[in-house]
């Protein structure tokens, strides 16, 4: 018999959180009975003490705000698309003790548009500059050659994105957040905002909208994706990225792949209903 193999979640807030209900899906689809899906509430100040109590039994963790930076300096490496947006979300335990970084929320993002159909779009636009931001610039860089406006409510966050748009190689435009029912026409819209920012918005959706990436997940649908669907523009959720993501990470923790997409996914949306 197998060795008992542990995973978690950690952030704050993290009883929100709905990896484990995914995680323990998989794990139960995969037929791995000896493995644990747990969460706990850790800040930035915890992080260090926490990574001290991991034994051998650690398989893996994810990691939610605000620790995807944090947990950076207590890694002995991270993977090339964790370094271009300075954020892991994944982190991988060996048995002899090493710890590696990665970000699954990059390749969480391409994956969930591809599952739409969407795999390359002359152009985007994305809500919001904050952390959930970069990611989805660095998701752009891979499905759109073109420019990516970018709507921000202060200089600051204005800056922060140049820079990311620097780093990463891509072209992007710093609009007004004025101005961001412009937003809604491009090819690909992304919503990088918390719940109710873009409520405002749902009343300048096209009559032909084309395609809305929205990031939140619960409560779903947004104001904006309800008003989008109903339109019959093409929407991906929240739900679908944070899904993908985790398929990678149980694939990167488990070493089995492909972990159960449509089990995952309907284990989310059974947790969904429920709230």
């Amino acid at each position: 018999m197998a060795a008992p193999r542990r995973a978690a979640v950690l952030g704050s807030p993290i009883a929100h959180s709905l990896s484990p209900v995914l995680h323990r899906a998989a794990y139960e689809e995969l037929g791995l009975t000896g493995w644990t899906y747990d969460r706990f509430e850790v800040d930035e100040a915890a992080l260090p003490g926490f990574f001290e109590t991991l034994g051998a039994e650690w398989a893996g963790l994810s990691l939610t705000m605000p620790l995807k930076r944090a947990v950076i300096p207590l890694l002995d490496g991270i993977s090339e698309t964790a370094a271009s947006v300075d954020a892991v979300n994944t982190v991988v335990l060996t048995q002899d003790g090493r710890r590696t970084g990665d970000n699954t929320d990059v390749p969480g993002m391409v994956a969930a548009l591809r599952e739409h159909g969407i795999d390359k779009v002359e152009a985007a636009a994305i809500l919001g500059a904050g952390a959930t931001a970069s990611s989805a610039l660095a998701a752009l860089s891979r499905v759109c050659p073109g420019e990516i406006a970018v709507y921000v409510r202060s200089e600051a966050r204005a800056a922060e994105m140049r820079q990311w748009a620097e780093r990463l190689e891509v072209s992007v435009r710093i609009a007004d957040w004025a101005d961001a029912e412009q937003a809604l026409h491009a090819p690909l819209v992304i919503n990088t905002t918390p719940a109710g920012a873009t409520d405002a918005l749902a009343r300048s959706v096209p009559e032909r909208p084309t395609a809305l990436f929205d990031v939140l997940y619960d409560p779903w649908p947004t104001v904006l994706a309800a008003r989008w669907s109903a339109y019959g523009g093409a929407v991906v959720s929240g739900l679908d990225l944070l899904v993908h993501q985790a398929v990678l990470q149980v694939e990167q923790m488990t070493g089995r792949a492909p972990a159960p997409l449509d089990a995952m996914r309907k284990a989310g949306e059974r947790a969904l209903a429920a709230r």
